[in-house]
């Protein structure tokens, strides 16, 4: 049984590109499509259209205060894994000020000099994922990705969650003529040196994956007047000291957020931050000095 898309073009417009038969360029050719393939292809776009796991990657750019930048990281996640219908989200902040965050199972006294930091009026936090201990501030750029088990199963498996990742930074930077290395577990180098701290957070059906990436303008000095000796270290770093270790890239802030966006492919703003739930964790968690001094 045959029929025409002249009566139903207008109508069914939205979802005839989606159509894996549809050419508009051959649009004549198409006029006399079985009314069966039409039919179930027009069913699959309006499926695909309508899964609520299927939504574009948003991006959210926003720096807050010191400690409602952390925890808001760790509300998307919540919020995330609450929801039936949330988008997969890109975020991006830039701390005004310095500010030390330690890994979830860091052990305080030996990671961070604090008596350093609090004559110097850097705040220490303790974060919700694994790894050691970084130093941000202005001109480290701050990326998050909140990322959907179910669109990519496959990611469940730890080294295949950070060669996803990692792989997608790297081809960011690659485009503005950075290139980098992959080392250790989850670090990225330039000229042998990290420069991109990274760690995740999972959850049933969402991951957190976050980290640094320090640009030229950091005050790299910072780092070992507010670090100890990290706890593990990776073979490639071959015991140098974090002078000799951690480097900057010669990249514009602006530029790396336009490539990691494009990347991603994260064009549209997500504007359904959960400030409210990121209050709420930076006063009962973030705040709390229990928190950051628990004994892993």
């Amino acid at each position: 049984m045959y029929f025409s898309f002249i009566n139903t073009y207008e109508y069914f417009h939205p979802y005839l590109a989606k159509l894996q038969s549809f050419n508009e360029r051959d649009f004549l050719g198409q006029l006399c499509l079985r009314r069966e393939d039409f039919v179930h292809e027009l069913a699959i776009a309006k499926m695909k259209e309508n899964d609520p796991h299927n939504k574009p990657m948003q991006i959210l750019d926003l720096s807050l205060s010191p400690v409602l930048n952390l925890s808001l990281d760790d509300a998307l996640l919540e919020t995330a894994e609450e929801s039936e219908s949330h988008p997969e989200v890109l975020r991006i902040w830039e701390p005004s000020s310095p500010m030390v965050v330690i890994g979830r199972s860091s052990p305080l006294a030996l990671e961070v000099d604090q008596d350093y930091c609090r004559d110097a009026n850097i705040p220490v936090f303790r974060r919700i994922s694994g790894g050691q201990s970084i130093v941000t501030g202005p001109n480290c750029l701050m990326y998050a990705v909140l990322l959907d088990y179910r669109k990519k199963p496959e990611l469940r498996m730890l080294d295949q969650a950070h060669e996803f990742v990692m792989s997608q930074l790297q081809s960011a930077l690659r485009s503005i003529d950075i290139e980098t290395e992959m080392q250790g577990t989850c670090d990225l180098t330039f000229n042998g040196r990290k420069f991109s701290g990274n760690a995740l957070r999972c959850r049933r059906n969402w991951f957190l994956y976050h980290g640094t990436i320090i640009l030229d303008g950091f005050d790299l000095n910072l780092i070992p007047k507010c670090l100890g000796k990290p706890k593990r270290q990776p073979d490639y770093r071959g015991e140098r000291s974090h002078e000799e270790f951690v480097t900057s890239i010669p990249a514009k802030l602006e530029d790396v957020k336009a490539a990691l966006s494009k990347q991603w492919n994260a064009s549209e703003i997500f504007d359904s931050a959960p400030i409210e739930m990121a209050n709420k964790l930076a006063e009962e968690k973030y705040n709390d000095p229990d928190w950051l001094a628990k004994v892993p």
